[in-house]
């Protein structure tokens, strides 16, 4: 199994969960990070570091959020390797709070 980013992270991009990725599996575009499925040993670090919530364990993934398994799969090759903390997008703090965070 994998760890999958989802919608959580439209938008914001925070990047605290790269930081204690073992195997340098996040991706990023111009909205948000992606997990590369081949690369992820499933250790679980980068979820409990997600400000916004928006990473999950594929076995815990509710059933809502199923498409995300397949667009990090089909993104995250495609992308840049992100490995490092960068600032998140502009409004991605506004986002956190509107999502409760």
């Amino acid at each position: 199994m994998t760890t999958v980013v989802t919608e959580n992270c439209l938008g914001c991009r925070f990047t605290e969960c790269t930081t204690v990725c073992p195997v340098s599996c996040f991706h990023r575009d111009d909205e948000m990070l992606y997990i590369d499925p081949d690369v992820c040993v499933d250790c679980g670090a980068c979820g409990p570091a997600c400000p916004v919530s928006a990473i999950y364990d594929v076995n815990d993934l509710p059933t809502e959020l199923a498409r995300w398994i397949q667009i990090n799969a089909d993104r995250a090759p495609t992308l840049p390797v992100v490995t490092s903390k960068i600032d998140p997008l502009p409004g991605a703090a506004t986002k956190k709070e509107a999502l409760g965070f």
